[in-house]
């Protein structure tokens, strides 16, 4: 967690007015720009100091083993691992033959500048060698929304006192050396190698490398491309082989001149196409981007940005801090699915290597409701993403001995890619979770293609898995046993309550789903008889309740667990699972990230007020915060600020984010997510995925959708309808809404990129 006086507080941009070279790896995170295709960590233009370095294609992965000391029947095989490619990053520059290093000479002033508005990553540097000459280095970097494939750097160097011979060298790199990997579960794997040079090619100032992973059999290319301006006499070279491509710029430049390189870049991955398909998809991406030049690049993604924050924008008054923090979250959770098209959105979006660059659950609970509202066109390629694996799914539970469709805990391409672990081997809610986003993007979209053709399956297929999951008891309740809720320091109990009443919610919407459009039902194999089971099974669910206590349980005998002992628990030990065996987690009254609050956040229906009040208070007792989805879901289900904090909190009097760290669930996201999740549209103002200017919606007549109020208004139409019935949180103290626009335009531009 960065908590440095550089960052200054304003409120559409993320500025840092010092380099503070402790935190550079998480700075990298925080400046990393991406469009859900291609991912840039925010390092250094020149790569040194190289931190950990992270280019990023979304789905291109490389396989390994996953080892057991005693395998057992159904255990996942293999892993999928995300791989850092080709680096078009660096630009390096020698003043004088003494190469710009920030941590020799002096560094006179460094700010980096994330501008919201823009989508760009803007840098300014003046730095004195260690022989004294001074010069002044100013780049602005895009990862382009509108054209997928492209990003592009703007490089300018300019001497302060006196002439000086500049060289600047522009390269790919590829197996670039990664830092050694740290002792943390969540850590990435490490992958040595992992890419096998194929063709390398140079021409003028472009060049081409191919290369494809040793054991997944993917192919990428990346290619670069350079527009020169300066004084005159400027020379260039290129040069390429197998795993370095490299454009040498030399120049003499007197103080008041100028030299400016523009280098852009384009990268393609398949798991089909051949290397000189792709040398060529990546030239003509090349070729486009020339053709709109730096300028068109920058008005394309300014453009693009102007329309998702018209329907997307939060204004807070009061919190200038908060209100810079909202924006952040906004602009991350875009970068994430922009133009992902039909892959997944990555725990880490595409800012890092954490968690092998896998999908979780928190997508479709997390992510998407934002996205739905936002950026629909998003939501929708993800979920299509979903159904494209759902064959996966399916033998996946047919391995398991279950009926439907067993979604991953965490993958990249669909199989189950996690080692088995209870609190991820049993977290079936998975499902249910998926079936959720499905009904809330379907209520807000009115997508008639995508429910026949997408969302229908999806809702059957999970409605099946929990029909042969649970049973019905001697009285007729339906259960559903030995499964993992959210909360990982819990795992393997009878009648999670978020997973029975998501399931509840899973089960209707299929049965619901499968009334409109009943002849695609059919060629499903989806009759009468299966539709009444699951609307008996969910009417019968069992839901957990402790009269003594007056609170749910988490799950079937959760409240007579044994208490964590927090006083015995030293800052120092925290995260938990770092310093605890998770046997003794899995026993004791003690919560990773929220489980039940989660559940009284989407399923608000089930519970009365009294009943959350009471829920809340004894749960937050119990949360240790070791995940940042804990923290979201506090702040996004009180109706004020808690004034209870656990007993951890207290002692150190603020709320830890050691644990479970996804960045596309930065503060706040999940707050914004609460946009009237599941409602249902008016049908005089419905739209379309494809425009997705606004949507109106009322209450249901099905309790099933009714929601907790919201903390917050955005600016869109859909929002402002909704609250109209609900009033904001206490302590926001104003809102300004402006309509939204349509998104038509950019999406359209946006279709002209290469796909994957």
């Amino acid at each position: 967690m960065i908590s440095h006086p550089a960052f200054a507080v304003e409120p559409w941009a993320l500025r840092e007015t010092e380099l503070d070279l402790d935190v550079l790896d998480q700075a990298g995170s925080v400046f990393a720009l991406a469009n859900g295709h291609i991912g840039l960590r925010g390092n250094l233009d020149e790569g040194e100091p190289p931190g950990l370095p992270g280019t990023y294609l979304n789905g291109f992965y490389e396989e390994r083993p996953l080892p057991y000391a005693e395998a057992g029947y159904g255990y996942p095989e293999a892993d999928q691992t995300a791989v850092n490619v080709t680096n078009g990053k660096i630009i390096r520059l020698l003043v004088d033959d003494e190469p710009f290093d920030v941590r020799f000479g002096q560094l006179e002033s460094h700010e980096r500048i994330l501008d919201f508005r823009a989508g760009v990553l803007r840098r300014r540097a003046e730095w004195r060698s260690p022989v004294g000459k001074r010069v002044r280095v100013s780049s602005v970097r895009v990862v382009s929304l509108v054209q997928r494939a492209v990003a592009a750097v703007s490089y300018e160097v300019e001497p302060l006192d006196a002439a000086a011979r500049l060289v600047v060298q522009s390269e790919l790199v590829a197996n670039e050396p990664m830092p050694l990997a740290e002792n943390d579960p969540r850590a990435a794997a490490e992958l040595g190698m992992a890419l096998r040079a194929e063709l390398h090619s140079d021409h003028d100032a472009r060049a081409v490398l191919v290369h494809v992973t040793r054991k997944s059999g993917l192919r990428m290319a990346a290619g670069m491309d350079h527009i020169v301006e300066g004084p005159s006499g400027i020379e260039t070279a290129t040069e390429s082989s197998e795993d370095l491509a490299r454009v040498t710029v030399t120049a003499d430049v007197e103080p008041g001149q100028r030299l400016r390189v523009v280098k852009l870049l384009a990268y393609g991955w398949s798991s089909q196409r051949s290397s000189a398909a792709l040398r060529d998809q990546v030239s003509a991406a090349l070729a486009e981007a020339r053709h709109t030049g730096w300028d068109g690049l920058l008005a394309g993604q300014r453009d693009y940005l102007d329309d998702f924050w018209a329907r997307a924008d939060v204004e807070l008054e009061g919190d200038a801090e908060l209100q810079q923090a909202v924006r952040f979250a906004l602009f991350h959770t875009l970068q994430a699915g922009a133009r992902g098209e039909q892959r997944a959105i990555a725990a880490k979006g595409l800012t890092g290597p954490g968690y092998d660059g896998h999908a979780f659950w928190d997508t479709e609970t997390f992510v998407l409701p934002v996205l739905t509202y936002t950026a629909p066109h998003a939501a929708c390629d993800a979920l299509r993403w979903r159904h494209a694996t759902l064959e996966m799914a399916r033998e996946r539970a047919r391995l398991l001995g279950l009926n439907g469709a067993a979604f991953p805990w965490r993958t990249i391409e669909g199989q189950e890619c996690s080692g088995y672990w209870p609190a991820g081997a049993a977290a079936f809610h998975v499902g249910a979770d998926i079936a959720d986003a499905v009904g809330r993007y379907q209520a807000a979209a009115d997508d008639h293609d995508f429910e026949r053709e997408t969302g229908l399956e999806l809702l059957v297929e999970t409605a099946r898995l929990w029909r042969s999951l649970g049973h019905h008891d001697m009285d007729g309740g339906f259960r559903i046993d030995g499964v993992t809720g959210p909360d990982e320091y819990s795992a393997v109990a009878d009648n999670n309550l978020y997973t029975n009443l998501m399931a509840q919610r899973n089960m209707r919407l299929a049965a619901d789903a499968v009334e409109r459009h009943p002849d695609r039902a059919a060629e499903l194999g989806v009759d009468t008889e299966e539709t009444a089971a699951w609307r008996d099974a969910s009417h019968a669910m069992r839901i957990p309740y402790d009269e003594q206590l007056g609170v749910h349980p988490q799950a079937e005998g959760f409240t007579e667990h044994q208490h964590w002992d927090f006083a015995a628990t030293t800052p120092e030990q925290y995260p938990l699972l770092l310093h605890f065996p998770y046997f003794d987690l899995y026993r004791k009254q003690v919560v990773k990230q929220a489980d039940l609050v989660l559940a009284m956040h989407l399923r608000g229906d089930a519970f009365s007020e009294e009943q959350k009040a009471r829920n809340f208070a004894y749960y937050e007792a119990l949360t240790v915060r070791d995940s940042s989805l804990s923290a979201n879901q506090w702040h996004a289900r009180s109706p004020r600020r808690p004034r209870a904090r656990s007993p951890r909190s207290r002692r150190e009097g603020h709320r830890h984010h050691g644990g479970h760290q996804k960045d596309h669930e930065p503060y706040l996201v999940s707050i914004a997510s609460q946009a009237a999740p599941g409602y249902t549209t008016i049908p005089s103002e419905r739209t379309t995925a494809k425009s997705a200017s606004s949507c109106g919606f009322e209450r249901p007549s099905d309790p099933i959708w009714h929601t907790s109020q919201p903390a917050v208004r955005s600016r869109s139409a859909i929002s402002r309808r909704w609250q109209r019935h609900h009033r904001a949180s206490e302590h926001i103290t104003a809102v300004r809404p402006r309509m939204a626009s349509s998104h038509s335009s950019s999406r359209a531009s946006a279709n002209s990129a290469l796909s994957a």
